[in-house]
């Protein structure tokens, strides 16, 4: 099975490699470090402001969190290694632009930002030649065959962290058993989320033992103080007292559904300002067409302009600045939830005190969506009628708004704890690491 496995990769990685070429076609930013994803990089620097080197690097802390949303909850975890092991170098790798440009964003030169390469044998051969690092952490799930193969030929202790398994996933792992059979050796370790996923790892072929649930990393949101700062700046200066509503992390198809939405609240509260923030930066033009054939008058935030009185929509064609535009909002949709794709982080406007909607696709926050609608920090709408019902009655209900928003940060401050329970499990796998070297 394995074999079959590698000639399949081998006729994959060509595929997606010309698609992140066509795809560069209309976002440069997929042509950034292609060579990176066949493993072709130089060592690591201790000081990641300094240019590549090619000599033999000390070893690093990986961590590998594939796109934004994972980027965004593993950056407290990456701040607390970076403080907790200021000589080592950190290498952090995602598999989008999107998630390249938020880790740089936020970690700046301290930590060194790659993409992971396809899981080729060689590839990931010369990936781990050039980091080598002395731990590995993957933030939630992804089993990639030849990369737990090849750590563990190394002896690179493995840690997936905040991991988490759907019941389907089982599915699907079972009826490939030959090809994961043997993916779960000795120098893995999973930090599972639940209860439930510890279950569901054993369940194909963890090692019990090897399995501690250490809560859900995304409760151990860090909200600063100039996040907060700066949404209540944005407020003030550019939608005054206006009320104002954000549909964040948006998708194709959903877009239209907020559109139409915003169209009925306007219809009860004229003045009311949407704050559209579409998922994907190669999107921006055409949401923005969108709004060009709904007659919606808009701006762009990326122009500069201030959002005048005649504006009813700010479309948020940036990115990284989601929890500022959540801070600067009264209520807040979260996205990908009104189409199949599973729903995005509702953690972050909870914990800024936001009353929360979402469609009815959370799975990939099932367990977290389930918790803030049972504590009343949350509300699920199905489609545009019923979005737009939520967002009138909010806007219309101070007094319901900050019951929701209470609701929500408590429920994310009485959820804390993931963050220290994760650092001390990898302490102890560098220790043990260090003391058999």
């Amino acid at each position: 099975m394995r074999t079959l496995y590698n000639l399949l990769i081998r006729v994959a990685a060509p595929i997606a490699f010309g698609v992140l070429l066509v795809r560069g076609l209309r976002d440069r930013a997929y042509w950034q470090a292609l060579t990176e994803r066949f493993g072709f990089a130089g060592a690591p620097r201790a000081d990641a402001s300094q240019p590549p080197s090619d000599a033999l690097p000390p070893p690093c802390i990986w961590l590998h969190a594939v796109s934004l949303g994972e980027i965004s909850a593993s950056a407290g975890l990456v701040r607390a290694l970076a403080a907790r092991y200021a000589d080592v170098p950190l290498v952090v790798t995602t598999a989008t632009p999107t998630g390249r440009a938020r880790a740089l964003a936020l970690f700046g030169a301290r930590v060194e930002v790659r993409y992971l390469p396809y899981d080729l044998p060689a590839a990931v051969r010369r990936f781990l030649a050039r980091i080598r690092p002395q731990v590995a952490i993957i933030v939630e799930t992804e089993l990639w065959p030849n990369l737990f193969g090849e750590t563990a030929r190394r002896g690179i202790p493995l840690l997936l962290a905040s991991a988490r398994l759907s019941a389907t996933s089982v599915s699907r792992y079972r009826r490939f058993a030959g090809l994961f059979r043997g993916l779960f050796t000795p120098n893995v370790w999973i930090a599972a989320q639940t209860r439930i996923d510890a279950e569901r790892f054993a369940a194909i072929g963890a090692d019990p033992a090897r399995v501690r649930v250490v809560g859900n990393l995304k409760f151990d949101i860090e909200v600063g103080a100039d996040t907060v700062r700066e949404g209540l700046a944005l407020r003030r200066r550019d939608f005054g007292v206006r009320p104002v509503w954000v549909a964040g992390s948006t998708h194709d198809g959903e877009e239209q559904q907020v559109i139409e939405a915003h169209a009925r609240v306007r219809a009860q509260q004229a003045a009311a300002l949407l704050l559209l923030v579409p998922r994907h930066p190669q999107r921006f033009d055409g949401v923005a067409a969108l709004l060009e054939r709904a007659q919606l008058s808009f701006v762009r935030r990326s122009a500069g302009t201030p959002v005048g009185a005649d504006h009813s929509v700010l479309l948020v064609d940036t990115v990284g600045e989601l929890l500022t535009i959540y801070a600067a909002a009264d209520v807040a949709f979260v996205g990908g939830s009104l189409v199949p794709i599973g729903g995005h982080n509702l953690l972050e406007p909870a914990a800024l005190g936001l009353p929360v909607l979402t469609g009815p696709s959370c799975f990939n926050g099932g367990d977290i969506a389930t918790l803030l609608l049972k504590m009343g920090a949350a509300r699920r709408v199905s489609d545009a009628a019923e979005l737009a019902q939520a967002v009138a009655g909010l806007l219309a209900d101070g007094e319901a708004r900050r019951a929701m928003g209470a609701a929500g940060r408590d429920t994310v401050a009485s959820n804390r704890g993931s963050l220290a329970r994760l650092l001390a499990l990898i302490e102890e796998r560098i220790n043990a690491g260090s003391t058999t070297a």
